[in-house]
């Protein structure tokens, strides 16, 4: 039961928003736990327990923390003088002794159940060349649905805690709902507790305002995800699938409509999952910032997929910039190395924990390790030549914010992000460099419209439901962007002007989705993950 059926947007939905209105409103964030435990129910069964069992370790952790802080308080206030450091001292280590702890044993599950096959067949490998008399096996071990999204939720929530940002929550069911909160349980987006904390629990009564725009937002994600992004999805898996079939033009329409159709399903995933929070009166934050108008690599990623980049550099960037090794190399290249080349190398010593972690974090494979380490060194590059590129504009008389410019930047910044998610889909890394390199071999232009394309699954009828549907979506993107008109969800709408936008997205849904003869639904992308 994933967001974009029927089974979940005309039944489970409304019955949740049905019992959840009957309900006295202290006990209507009881109804949304519920919900959510059998929302994961349904599509993980028993591996519900690893939910639980994280849910557990969390609060526990969290409740911990919070007596440690008391604790140090309370000592404080009795003790004078230097005293006080020795105290702080001592429950900074035993916090942190509590917060490593939570976090190894919830990394740990992840690990094994993510990643152990992945490093016993590289180890395999190496066992294999080296001639040793002995054999790992891998193991066939089920992932729960969403566990990377609520282990990072998890670990979040306990360095908050323990950062004394947040106090920890003292009710188990409400640390429970905050992890499993049934609409960002499969793609997110990450949220810190403050992000949903305010409106999660709130228990708000039901209003209309809210019902109609949530409902707008979850069709404006079906309109994405079932007329663009399923369509597409025919194109690119031949393509991907029998790569070593194609060449030139044909492998970079591949990779485009790769990224257009991850950029639709993902970002109208997530108006599905706004929209169901947007119905009970919850905010969850934005994902999505318009992605394809970036300038640059490291400014792509902040438009794109912004809870995660959010989480790593909240959680892993600013902990990395400020530790030991990373101070003691600032001192040392202040004296020896210069201000440019400190700052550079500064800048690499936090960001590529960051983007190996972001690899990682998609899967267990080689490709999505280079993925991350392709944007790793796009972004530090772009760090060291911004001081000669600058002077270079100077010269050249050329404002930085000048049409021509940024034009000339997006299109660069197009081009990476194709190659980078060509990479991404490709099966294995090296199917991606043969893909790359066959770009090149026997690259003929005439092949995007000279019938090509319509050997490749998709007819020109459905090539033009596409066109138009990224038009729709790009010029809504556009005129955001500009500032022109409020983002499509937030729209307070008359209610003529609301129904006809409701209506409009319904039949637009009902007539031009990918359905039909050979249609198989397609699974949520980044559920995967």
């Amino acid at each position: 039961m994933a967001y974009h059926t029927l089974l979940y947007g005309f039944v489970f939905l409304p019955l949740c928003l049905i019992a959840y209105q009957m309900v006295p409103q202290r006990h209507r964030w009881k109804v949304l736990l519920a919900f959510s435990w059998l929302f994961f129910f349904i599509i993980s069964r028993k591996l519900l327990i690893y939910l639980i069992g994280a849910t557990v370790i969390t609060h526990y952790t969290g409740v911990r923390l919070e007596l440690l802080h008391a604790h140090e308080e309370k000592e404080k206030e009795e003790a004078a003088g230097r005293k006080k450091k020795e105290i702080r001292l001592k429950y900074q280590k035993r916090s942190r002794q509590v917060l490593s702890l939570g976090i190894l044993m919830l990394l740990g599950v992840l690990i094994y159940l993510k990643y152990y096959n992945f490093f016993i067949h590289n180890i395999e490998s190496i066992i294999d060349l080296s001639f040793l008399p002995f054999a790992l096996h891998e193991k066939n071990l089920l992932l729960p649905v969403g566990i990377s999204f609520y282990t990072l939720q998890a670990v979040g929530y306990m360095a908050d805690v323990y950062w004394g940002k947040i106090r920890a929550e003292e009710s188990l069911g409400r640390t429970a709902l905050f992890l499993s909160f049934f609409p960002q349980i499969m793609e997110g987006p990450i949220c810190r507790y403050t992000d949903t904390a305010d409106t999660l629990y709130a228990g708000r009564a039901l209003t209309w305002e809210n019902l109609s725009e949530g409902y707008i937002r979850i069709f404006w994600g079906f309109f994405k995800k079932l007329i663009i992004a399923d369509r597409l999805s025919v194109i690119v898996g031949e393509i991907f699938g029998n790569y070593m079939e194609y060449k030139g033009a044909v492998v970079a329409v591949g990779a485009v409509a790769y990224t257009v159709q991850l950029y639709m399903e993902f970002s109208g995933c997530m108006d599905m999952v706004i929209g169901s929070g947007q119905v009970f009166g919850i905010r969850l934050p934005e994902n999505f910032r318009q992605p394809f108008c970036a300038r640059s690599a490291a400014e792509f990623w902040r438009r794109w997929h912004i809870s995660l980049g959010v989480w790593f550099k909240t959680y892993i960037f600013y902990p990395v910039s400020v530790s030991g090794i990373v101070k003691k190399w600032n001192s040392f290249g202040r004296k020896h190395a210069g201000k440019y080349l400190t700052r550079l190398v500064t800048s690499a010593l936090a960001l590529f924990p960051v983007w190996l972690c972001n690899g990682l974090w998609h899967g267990a494979r080689w490709s999505y390790i280079f993925y991350g380490m392709y944007y790793f060194t796009l972004i530090l590059a772009g760090m060291a030549v911004e001081p000669v590129r600058d002077r270079i504009l100077a010269l050249l008389h050329i404002h930085p914010d000048s049409f021509g410019w940024r034009t000339v930047q997006i299109a660069k910044t197009w081009l990476i992000i194709f190659t980078g998610e060509l990479f991404f889909r490709a099966d294995g890394l090296r199917a991606g460099l043969h893909m790359f390199r066959s770009i090149f071999d026997g690259f003929e232009i005439r092949q995007l419209w000279d019938g090509t394309l319509f050997g490749l699954g998709l007819e020109r009828a459905d090539f033009a439901v596409v066109a138009a549907g990224c038009i729709v979506v790009a010029v809504i993107g556009s005129l955001n962007e500009r500032g022109l008109i409020p983002r499509i969800h937030s729209l307070r709408l008359s209610e003529p002007v609301k129904w006809c936008t409701f209506y409009a997205l319904i039949f637009a849904v009902l007539i031009f989705a990918a359905y039909g003869d050979g249609y198989q639904a397609v699974d949520l992308i980044y559920a995967g993950f």
